[in-house]
């Protein structure tokens, strides 16, 4: 008999009452093709000669194994939880800020059917998704109006594209920024369709300076938060007061990226220098204000831009609107968390807010208790050191929260190994490591993960 002959059909392979279970968990068609990627390569192991498989129950089981590891690889997906015990709070590269439980509920609630994202309920007709968020950002910010895009560079170019495509935007060269991924704020600007002119030098811009570059070309007066980083030492910049009154007397718009979305509500003694709020530029008079939803703010993906009513009427009336704008799960979203801040909650509900009022005697009390847990597992050995967290996500630079770290230790293995092995875990633990030592900063740990942070450090 020919060993080919062990093979079973797949028929055959699809009666197994496993191989049903599979069908009924990754569907017809995807088991079929797996089992006959796994046949075929039972077959060319039979013509190289492998006899290793003698029965055909073993040529079944084996078939099957290989179309369930392959199914499960295929289907696994890409995005997934981890603990974050880096210490970066507004992690961009974990997500940025992870919502309120409140936003979650939201986002559950209207995903899971129909919603009233485009209708009007009390006059039973179609309605308009830009006035979502509205009324509590301008009631958090003082602002006439409000809308809500997908990010905040997003955000910026509408701002530009439908106040300044084809005329000037004065920019002072201080606050040319890049952003994370390499946007930088002139590449932005060209895209818009918006010319860029430059004032000042990198350390020292004067409101004369503005002054000087207004013509009749001159669309914008816009300022750049740097939000991502710091100039220090033989430096001047204009107060927003000073750009506003000018932008006034020359009948010119003022806008300004504020990038971190920081809201005073939050009344955040952390923050040590304290970043501008929101609130701040608008009742200093700016024209137009716009920042991101997922930074400071601590709620989703999102662009927002605040002003004066018929300043942001033309964004809303810019073909780039419907390009940039967002859907239902990320305006409920937004509205939970924004509500929280007009409850007076944030700093206990809204996670980033909380992880950013952590006081040190909370932190080491848990830190604590995790390195004397770790402590007791065999190989391992952890102790408490100081050190400091970070906002993240390009806000508040320079800004050191103190905090208190578990740096630890595991027999057999060096520090990288270590590392690489906790996001090998399931889920993934991303820690940092700092003076060859693996630290945990549990700043960013939730509470309720850190008896599953010990679970899988005893796993491993």
């Amino acid at each position: 008999m020919s060993d080919f002959r062990l093979i079973p059909s797949i028929d055959q392979l699809r009666q197994r009452p496993s191989v049903r279970a599979l069908e009924l968990r990754f569907g017809g068609a995807a088991v079929i093709s797996a089992l006959r990627s796994g046949a075929d390569a039972v077959r060319q192991s039979i013509a190289a000669g492998d006899a290793s498989q003698s029965r055909d129950q073993d040529v079944a089981e084996h078939i099957e194994a290989m179309a369930t590891a392959s199914l499960n690889e295929q289907f696994a997906p890409t995005l997934h939880p981890v603990i974050n015990a880096t210490g970066v709070i507004v992690h961009t590269n974990l997500g940025r800020a992870p919502l309120s439980a409140s936003a979650i509920a939201r986002v559950a609630a209207v995903a899971s059917g129909y919603s009233t994202l485009e209708y009007d309920v009390a006059r039973g007709e179609r309605g308009r998704r830009d006035v979502h968020a509205e009324a509590l950002l301008c009631r958090l910010t003082g602002a006439e109006s409000a809308i809500v895009v997908n990010n905040n560079a997003a955000a910026t170019m509408l701002v530009l594209a439908a106040l300044a495509a084809g005329r000037e935007v004065i920019v002072s060269r201080g606050e040319l920024v890049e952003i994370g991924g390499g946007f930088r704020v002139p590449d932005v600007m060209k895209q818009s369709g918006a010319m860029l002119r430059e004032v000042g030098t990198t350390n020292r811009t004067r409101a004369a300076d503005y002054a000087a570059a207004i013509g009749e070309r001159t669309a914008l007066l816009l300022r750049v938060h740097p939000s991502n980083f710091r100039i220090e030492g033989f430096t001047e910049r204009p107060a927003l007061e000073e750009l506003v009154e000018l932008g006034r007397r020359f009948a010119v718009p003022v806008a300004e990226d504020l990038g971190s979305g920081y809201l005073r509500q939050a009344n955040l003694k952390a923050l040590a220098p304290p970043e501008p709020a929101v609130e701040e530029s608008i009742a200093a008079g700016v024209d137009v204000c716009c920042f991101s939803g997922d930074k400071l703010l601590g709620g989703p993906q999102s662009g927002i831009v605040v002003g004066r009513r018929a300043i942001v009427e033309r964004l809303r009336r810019h073909p780039l609107m419907r390009a940039l704008r967002v859907d239902k799960m990320t305006y409920a979203a937004l509205e939970a968390t924004l509500a929280e801040y007009a409850a007076g909650r944030a700093a206990a509900m809204v996670p980033v807010q909380r992880m950013l009022s952590l006081s040190a005697g909370e932190i080491r009390s848990r830190a604590e208790a995790i390195a004397t847990a770790i402590g007791q597992m065999e190989g391992w050995r952890a102790e408490i050191v100081a050190g400091t967290s970070a906002v993240g996500g390009g806000s508040a630079p320079g800004v050191e929260l103190p905090t208190s770290l578990v740096a630890i230790e595991q027999a057999g293995l060096t520090p990288d190994a270590l590392e690489e092995r906790l996001r090998r875990l399931t889920p993934p633990v991303v820690a940092r490591i700092e003076q060859d030592r693996v630290l945990l900063d549990v700043r960013t740990v939730f509470p309720d993960q850190d008896r599953q942070l010990l679970a899988l450090l005893e796993e491993l």
